[in-house]
């Protein structure tokens, strides 16, 4: 039974791990992609409270599902499915004491409830601080953020060495293959956080799931008479083997034929390892007890209440919370460039679970987790950094991962008008307008045709300047653009167009904004028939005509940006 069991934990932590691995491709376009995400009963009702999304939403389902199956075979879900007791399991095996002694405490299993009420607390409010105790939102963001990258770093130097095999072969799929490169902000804090609830594991056995899981909290209390439950026959023997070896502690010490349904995980450890064969899993009136139940004071169950609500409250009311209507005093984030198509920032916060999906499915690693930038509630959050990577108007992988919608799922000829923010150029640092250096970069690079260049009275050379109006906010200026360390041309959130409902297209040009993609290699050819001979002042620092690149010679521009 064992044997079994660790089966499908293997099978559901493989499949997770695909899922993850599969969102990071374009290619791959699957409604399953965030299931285990959908399938926490915490995260997912929590968010809904939040953000007073209606239950009878379809994404729902999966923790619907999830949390009916409680009153039927007990906490299941938390024994066979759940990745984050898998990988904790895991590290009980790899770094748990080999004997293992019975710890049991009513105070610390009553923990994960007042978490519970706490994150409902501030929910209440609209504010989710669910991303801080989900299970299955940290160890998405576990996996996607710290051992993604860690992986991704490997195979590619692993390919490094054997790609001159390749050369020696002839195998030109082994020569020219590519391993992308991602990096994350904030995976130093993620790990830390996980080094230390693998440690724990020297106290008791999923530390995690006993004491502090929200989702098991609630499963929990679903789960107090289970259908199908444990029975101890009268052929026990009162060894303690089972006591000793339950990794939830869910046998009474004094009385082993007594189990906290609640906390019962439906493992069959004790039914396996009993030398009596005097435990078995079936549908029948048994001994339980209610002891780990939650049953506080009511003054402890509103205190808890009102300590979430405060919280909610204190955020909402500082400085960066964007809490009412904007207006005169307002202190808005600056350089806070939301994915596109998300939705309006109060209620974005509501929905993100920062569970960093987003991040993973995104193709050129622009997305990261951002720290107290735009205030506590936003910490983790996903953020556009276009100096890292630009953001392609015809991409919206990050809305296909997203388990609560905060990224909303939009058409892809509504794609383009998604406005995410606006460029600035720093003149102060522009090689054309400070230094005369002759510099088309941020235009060539600009899918919108946002970027004019023009003569200006003092200038040996044209000069950028941005038209605000067909401006996306795609970042393609700022990545590409050669200055170093802090770009001349920068993505601010102004005119962001963010909706809870409703098409851009149609929001966008009632603002008067004028946002289309120009056609490749359009623009190139206009600026140097306008202005010929203006590489004559000198090309800017790394851009000069040096001659093709070894390899590279007659082979024609670079797929979009062949002038006609």
């Amino acid at each position: 039974m064992i044997r079994f069991r660790r089966l499908i934990q293997t099978f559901c932590l493989v499949l997770f791990l695909i899922l993850l691995t599969l969102a990071s491709f374009s290619s791959v376009s699957l409604a399953s992609l965030h299931l285990f995400l959908q399938m926490d009963p915490g995260l997912m009702f929590l968010s809904a409270l939040s953000d007073k999304i209606s239950l009878f939403s379809l994404m729902f389902i999966p923790a619907a599902i999830v949390l009916v199956s409680g009153p039927f075979m007990g906490r299941i879900f938390c024994g066979y499915v759940c990745p984050m007791g898998t990988t904790l399991d895991t590290a009980d095996y790899l770094f748990g004491p080999k004997k293992k002694k019975y710890w049991f405490s009513k105070q610390l299993f009553q923990i994960k409830y007042l978490v519970l009420i706490f994150l409902a607390g501030s929910a209440l409010f609209g504010v989710s601080y669910v991303f801080f105790a989900s299970p299955l939102s940290l160890i998405t963001r576990f996996y996607g953020l710290v051992i993604f990258p860690v992986v991704s770093f490997l195979s590619r130097e692993g390919l490094d060495l054997v790609r001159p095999l390749g050369d020696i072969t002839d195998i030109n799929a082994l020569t020219f293959a590519q391993i992308r490169i991602i990096r994350f902000a904030t995976q130093f804090f993620v790990l830390f956080f996980f080094v230390a609830l693998f440690s724990m594991v020297k106290f008791s056995p999923r530390f995690w799931c006993r004491y502090l899981c929200p989702s098991g909290a609630l499963l929990a209390w679903v789960s107090k008479a289970p259908l199908i439950k444990r029975n101890v026959s009268d052929n026990c023997n009162q060894c303690g083997k089972c006591l000793r070896n339950c990794p939830m502690s869910a046998i009474e010490k004094e009385a082993p034929e007594n189990t906290f349904h609640s906390e019962c995980i439906v493992c069959r450890t004790c039914q396996e390892i009993c030398p009596e064969e005097a435990v078995s899993f079936e549908q029948q009136k048994i001994h339980s007890v209610a002891g780990t139940g939650f049953s506080p004071q009511r003054r402890q169950l509103v205190s808890t209440g009102l300590i979430g609500c405060g919280t909610a409250v204190m955020s909402l009311t500082g400085l960066s919370s964007l809490y009412g209507k904007p207006g005169e005093g307002q202190v808005g984030t600056p350089g806070l460039i939301r994915p596109p198509a998300s939705v309006p920032e109060t209620q974005f916060l509501s929905r993100c679970v920062r569970c960093g999906e987003c991040m993973v499915a995104c193709p050129t690693n622009t997305l990261q987790p951002i720290w107290f930038k735009a205030g506590f509630p936003a910490l983790f959050s996903p953020a556009v950094t276009p100096r890292r990577g630009f953001c392609d108007p015809q991409c919206h992988e990050c809305s296909k991962v997203c388990p609560t919608h905060a990224i909303r799922a939009i058409e892809s000829r509504d794609r383009v008008f998604a406005k995410t923010g606006t460029a600035r150029l720093i003149r102060q640092k522009c090689l054309a307008w400070e230094f005369n250096k002759s510099c088309m970069v941020c235009d060539e690079v600009c899918p919108y045709d946002a970027i004019e260049f023009e003569k200006q009275t003092g200038n040996k050379v044209p000069v950028p300047h941005v038209l605000e109006d067909k401006c996306a906010g795609c970042g393609y200026c700022e990545h590409f653009c050669p200055v170093r360390n802090q770009a001349a041309i920068v993505i601010t959130p102004m005119d962001a167009l963010r909706m809870s409902q409703g098409r851009y297209e149609k929001e966008a040009k009632l603002k008067g904004f004028k946002l289309q993609l120009k056609p490749v290699g359009e623009k190139a050819a206009a600026l140097d028939q306008s202005y010929p001979g203006t590489g004559e002042q000198g090309e800017a620092p790394g851009f000069e005509d040096q001659g093709p690149a070894p390899g590279f010679e007659d082979q024609g521009p670079a797929p979009g940006f062949d002038t006609e």
